[in-house]
């Protein structure tokens, strides 16, 4: 991964400390847009299994020219004649008291500027750390994640706006959590690593997105070992042990770091349909599936309800799959590979995993015996 396509994402998380003390996290994102979505790939937050989650984290809100919150969708309204969006989310605690909902703001299309410009700003930092503000503009959510590039200038300005949060936190007694990369070049450059880890209660470091058509040849999305085909230092190190064992050896303590996975697949389109091994070149992204409406992307229930006839290959060394199917090709977790990363992190005594997303995994159950199998799978290794 570039570092100019990697993105911190750092979570404000307003929600009792004796929240996490049971059993292993397990932290769930759910994407508005997902409600716009045609046919099986419709998700909304009445398909949420709230018994699967500890955390259930909101995408996205924004941040206005100044520096206040700001919706992005009218979904997310709470006016009298809007969907009220954000109402149901919380909600979902009505079922399990003990859920936690958190609201991110970013994401990709936002941009990063604004919220470099507001992490170098002494007043604009002292802003977004006054925490009665953030709920006095978003009623009963639990959280608020801040989106910034992992630029060097901005290592120094994120620990200080984590440990101005926490500041103001803590006497509350609430958590500062975090979503950061998993790629070792880039947080060498993005993170003073201690300082990090000192300022917050919980961080989720996103293991996934190594390769895919931003590359220029064939790569696994979120490989937990390395390949004996990884020519150089650099490629050696995309995979989620090296990811999460850097974060340790830097200073990160185990018991804060949830292990991140995707429930969605990167495809490609091969050049060469009789060349399918890893750092084959290719054509570009694979074709998009009707779901998720993307090229590169395939959703784990887009693969298993409309592409099971593609033949499957499991890479024993990286211990993931991969479909082909003529030119073809896409790189994704399934139950196994899910369950060896769930048993990899409770053998270095993580406090849990982070999943992105529900809307990717088989919610429906079209596939097999259950619904939320990825998510299920998950559960079953933790607790």
């Amino acid at each position: 991964m570039k570092v100019a396509q990697v993105l911190i994402f750092a979570i404000f998380a307003f929600i009792s400390l004796s929240s996490v003390t049971a059993g292993k996290n397990v932290v769930c994102y759910f994407a508005s847009w997902t409600v716009y979505r045609p046919g099986n790939g419709k998700f909304d937050v009445s398909n949420i299994d709230s018994s699967l989650c500890t955390h259930v984290l909101f995408g996205f809100i924004g941040l206005g020219e100044d520096y206040k919150v700001k919706i992005l969708d009218s979904w997310e309204s709470n006016d009298d004649y809007g969907y009220k969006g954000f109402e149901h989310l919380v909600g979902l605690k009505q079922s399990k008291p003990q859920l936690k909902v958190l609201v991110s703001m970013g994401g990709w299309n936002e941009g990063s500027d604004k919220y470099s410009q507001m992490a170098a700003d002494p007043i604009k930092r002292q802003c977004s750390s006054n925490p009665w503000s953030i709920l006095l503009s978003i009623t009963d959510l639990m959280g608020l994640i801040w989106t910034g590039n992992t630029l060097v200038y901005e290592t120094t300005n994120f620990v200080l706006l984590l440990k101005e949060l926490k500041s103001a936190l803590q006497p509350l007694g609430l958590l500062l959590t975090a979503a950061v990369t998993g790629g070792v070049t880039n947080m060498d450059v993005a993170y003073d690593v201690p300082g990090v880890s000192q300022a917050l209660d919980m961080i989720n470091v996103m293991v996934y997105d190594f390769h895919g058509a931003f590359d220029d040849y064939v790569g696994h999305v979120s490989p937990l070992y390395a390949s004996s085909l990884d020519d150089t230092d650099e490629k050696k190190l995309l995979n989620a042990d090296a990811g999460i064992q850097h974060w340790l050896d830097k200073g990160a303590d185990p018991a804060k770091i949830n292990f991140g996975i995707v429930t969605y697949g990167r495809s490609f389109t091969l050049a060469d349909s009789n060349n399918t091994q890893l750092y084959a070149p290719i054509k570009g992204g694979g074709l998009a599936g009707p779901y998720t409406r993307q090229d590169g992307v395939l959703g784990y229930n887009e693969i298993c309800e409309l592409h099971s006839d593609w033949t499957y290959y499991w890479d024993d060394e990286q211990k993931v799959p991969h479909r082909i199917s003529g030119d073809q090709w896409v790189g994704y977790d399934d139950e196994n590979s899910v369950q060896l990363k769930a048993e990899y992190a409770m053998s270095k005594n993580l406090a849990g995993m982070m999943v992105w997303a529900f809307d990717t995994d088989d919610f429906l159950g079209i596939c097999g015996s259950e619904n939320y199998p990825l998510l299920r799978t998950i559960n079953r290794v933790l607790n």
